[in-house]
């Protein structure tokens, strides 16, 4: 006989925060993870040399400080550290100067000349709102608490983020957006690819992009330690394939996207959901390389050498295209990389005066094409020299990564394309997105609102969402 009112699966950052809020709510929550460790996208491990520690997945953690929820739980007393670079990003360009995004919202404004008053414009009142409309924000689709601070905010988020970057008059500035809503993994021509851009922008003024000390599996091992504090418990080595497979329990908590959700409990569906569930649409993939390096990579920009996280693809004209041949199922000659060195920071990543480095490109999905060439050669274009510091590298394509977490279908780390007809609708049209027409049976995976990211929202709000139907409990 169960002894356990509620299963989660999956132990990524949206299953350990949908069990710790169970947990906290007098839920007894048992945790299964496929892996014989924790951790879905947050997990760090020796894939190159012995003693230099690369993170598997994300690497970079805005969205962990800028979570409403997270920032709820005591996760430094469990151990969690995290670093901030003096530069959030920077973006290079050809002529070696570089755009930057500081914590400091004055000086990342200044920085940008021509534009400090345009960016000012665009940014100032979204950062001042933010403490108001965050939870609205990161959440399911609802009236909001605060309709006209939303509304001036879904004005900018909902346009295609090539519309918005008319807002600026420098290639610089230009540049400079285009990265941070290359985050979207889709054309840059879609709509609400604003969306992106802009809370990353935002988070990273008001709280910074740190990353864990020790490799993200420290977001993993903190969020782990406070839910068995509270009385929780885990087991790996359980692969879930069919409802059958678990204990008798009063709610399941699935941290799965809709493929897995559909041959997991699929057999409990209405004809309509599956059909849903079915339709669902994943995105563009990546492919992924980590290297051990001999010295740090020698950007041209000073700026880059100094920031955390590295956006690489030159103007925004550029970036648009390589965006749009991906999504096109053409692999770019030049693509737009994504590139964190965490050893800068973290002396613990790398052995005494070596270092590591991590990156990615976004390809079409399913892609098994080897993009070393392409992302090195980028790489190399913008730091001359740094081909012959690589001492080893470990590589990932979409299907190896699908492999690594079979939540990321064909490469894709978002859990869906989160394109308009997607951003609020995800999995599936219901009152609330979470839930399932199997009593008891809930979504809280990214496939949800508010999409990919560490921030553990999905998890909570699923959470929420059965406590209260199946718990009668109101948090």
């Amino acid at each position: 006989m169960s002894t356990y009112d509620a299963i989660v699966v999956g132990s990524g950052p949206n299953g350990l925060s949908a069990a710790i809020t169970m947990q906290r709510a007098g839920v007894k929550v048992l945790l299964l993870e496929g892996k014989e460790t924790i951790g879905g996208g947050l997990r760090t491990a020796e894939i190159t040399l012995p003693g230099y520690l690369h993170d598997l997945c994300s690497a970079i953690h805005p969205m962990a400080v800028a979570s409403p929820f997270l920032a709820t739980l005591p996760l430094q007393e469990h151990g969690l550290e995290f670093i901030y670079p003096d530069v959030a990003a920077a973006h290079p360009f050809d002529d070696g100067t570089a755009a930057v995004l500081k914590k400091s919202f004055t000086e990342t404004a200044r920085s940008l000349g021509a534009d400090e008053q345009n960016y000012t414009k665009l940014l100032q009142p979204f950062l001042k709102s933010w403490p108001q409309i965050a939870g609205d924000i990161l959440g399911p689709f609802q009236f909001p608490k605060h309709p006209w601070l939303m509304a001036q905010f879904g004005i900018k988020a909902l346009t295609s983020a090539s519309y918005l970057s008319g807002k600026f008059s420098t290639a610089k500035a230009k540049g400079l957006w285009a990265g941070m809503a290359a985050h979207s993994i889709q054309p840059l021509t879609n709509a609400a690819t604003s969306a992106i851009g802009l809370v990353l922008m935002a988070a990273g003024h008001l709280k910074g992009w740190p990353l864990p000390k020790g490799g993200s599996v420290a977001i993993a091992n903190a969020l782990a330690s406070y839910f068995i504090s509270l009385g929780g418990k885990i087991e790996t080595n359980s692969y879930i394939q069919s409802l059958d497979q678990l204990p008798p329990a009063k709610a399941v908590l699935l941290d799965v996207t809709p493929r897995q959700l559909l041959q997991i409990a699929g057999k409990r569906f209405s004809p309509g959901y599956t059909r849903q569930l079915q339709r669902y649409r994943y995105g563009m993939g990546v492919f992924k390389i980590d290297w051990a390096l001999q010295e740090p990579i020698p950007f041209t920009a000073l700026e880059c050498r100094q920031a955390g996280t590295v956006h690489i693809g030159n103007t925004i004209e550029e970036i648009i295209k390589s965006e749009q041949l991906s999504a096109k199922g053409i692999h770019p000659e030049k693509p737009f990389v994504l590139l964190a060195q965490p050893s800068v920071f973290d002396s613990t990543r790398a052995p005494a005066n070596k270092h590591t480095a991590w990156a990615y490109c976004h390809v079409p999905h399913g892609s098994t094409i080897d993009m070393t060439a392409a992302i090195e050669n980028q790489v190399e274009r913008f730091a001359p020299g740094f081909k012959d510091l690589i001492l080893a590298r470990h590589t990932m394509h979409t299907a190896q990564m699908e492999a690594y977490n079979p939540n990321y279908i064909g490469g894709d780390i978002n859990g869906g394309i989160i394109d308009l007809r997607q951003l609020y609708t995800r999995p599936a049209i219901r009152w609330s997105p979470y839930t399932t027409p199997a009593k008891g049976i809930y979504i809280c995976s990214s496939s949800t609102p508010p999409g990919g990211g560490v921030h553990g929202m999905c998890g909570y709000h699923a959470a929420r969402k059965a406590l209260q139907q199946i718990f009668s409990i109101t948090t």
